[in-house]
């Protein structure tokens, strides 16, 4: 006898011995962990599973630092008291981590770390642990990451999260507008001063290879000049514009650059190389490159900014707590109705889900015909093309 584990362009075969999750007639113990790098709203997703499944009569139990945690067995239940409280605050009451594969976690063997794949370790764990289904909020390599999980018997219900906006198939994830607060805040306050000093400005925002933040932020702002992944941009295009503004009694330019912005036939600046990561680049330095080079374009006096992990946190906006909390919600529903494998998104307003393995590892990236690119360009904001 087979199970099938829908899995939206495949399935997942699975014999009737490791069907250890399918016996019996509800889910009774659930765990829920956070990957990757932190945001503004991870609590609020905490709270509303773990109160949801108390109201159920279900268990439920939290993984300590995403799947660090789970390699290494750091898991305890939450009771109410743990879910109190908790709704406002920014980072994550269980702790993530954004250096751990399960199929490849370093392991430290006496005097040596070596690579493991502990996948079929993990999934014993949570069976002997009695753990049906595990709730996982994540970005687009923490999906990676549960989706091999699933392949080898682990249910998984996925929540979307990420400053970045960058994760496929969801319009929006919880923790984006928060940032995008953040960083048109000091934008705000860029632009006092730069008017004060006749400066250019240049500020480097988080996103990685997506211009999500950088052009909300940037628009919000009325920022000047916005550069983005998406459209590669000439420091020549840049110059002019700042001139421009100068030309005008406009004495000073306030520029938002995405960290993973490139200049045309250039490469994204890399800021250094973790080799104990997954994803060892971490972008940086577009911003510092900017202001050199508008500088020595122009002979205006130019300085820049790099916000770094402030955009991390933070109190969540309302809309943040709103959108963690229906997605926390829809979640439950989803594991509660045994569609697993599944993550939770929203499209066109509409919260639904698509299979795990159709986000896993992808980006979704700025259009460049986007609505918000339209009106900035027609209201005179350079992109540097």
């Amino acid at each position: 006898m087979e199970a099938t584990i829908g899995m939206g362009r495949g399935v997942v075969h699975i014999e009737e011995s490791e069907c250890w999750y399918l016996q019996g007639a509800a889910v009774k113990r659930i765990g829920i962990l956070t990957a990757g790098g932190d945001c503004p709203g991870l609590n609020a997703v905490i709270r509303v599973v773990g109160k949801a499944a108390h109201q159920g009569g279900l268990e439920v139990v939290g993984v300590e630092d995403g799947y660090l945690g789970l390699c290494e067995g750091r898991m305890r239940v939450l009771g109410p008291e743990d879910l109190s409280g908790i709704l406002t605050r920014g980072g994550t009451i269980l702790g993530s981590n954004n250096k751990t594969d399960p199929a490849a976690c370093r392991v430290r063997e006496g005097d040596r770390v070596v690579v493991k794949d502990l996948r079929d370790e993990i999934v014993a764990r949570c069976r002997d642990m009695g753990i049906e289904v595990m709730v996982v909020i994540g970005g687009d390599g923490t999906m990676a990451g549960a989706a091999s999980l699933c392949q080898r018997g682990l249910p998984i219900v996925g929540v979307p999260k990420t400053i970045d906006n960058d994760l496929w198939s969801t319009d929006i994830t919880f923790g984006h507008d928060t940032a995008v607060t953040t960083a048109a805040e000091a934008l705000d306050k860029v632009h006092d001063t730069a008017s004060a000093h006749h400066r250019v400005l240049v500020v480097e925002l988080m996103g990685r290879h997506a211009g999500w933040i950088a052009l909300s932020a940037g628009v919000a702002s009325g920022a000047d000049v916005i550069l983005i992944p998406e459209i590669p941009f000439r420091m020549e295009a840049v110059a002019e514009k700042c001139l421009q503004r100068n030309a005008h009694g406009k004495r000073f330019t306030v520029i938002s650059v995405g960290e993973g912005a490139i200049p045309v036939g250039g490469q994204e600046f890399v800021d250094r190389v973790d080799p104990d990561s997954p994803d060892p680049i971490r972008l940086g330095g577009v911003g510092r490159f900017v202001a050199q080079e508008v500088e020595r374009l122009t002979g205006l006096e130019a300085r820049s900014i790099v916000l770094g992990h402030v955009q991390r946190g933070g109190t969540p906006t309302p809309r943040d707590r709103m959108l963690a909390t229906e997605f926390g919600h829809h979640a439950f529903e989803l594991l509660q109705a045994g569609q697993w494998n599944r993550l939770v998104v929203q499209r066109e307003g509409r919260t639904g889900s698509v299979p795990i393995e159709e986000v896993a590892g992808k980006v979704r990236t700025v259009p460049v015909d986007h609505p918000l690119i339209r009106a900035a360009r027609g209201i005179g904001t350079s992109f540097g093309d």
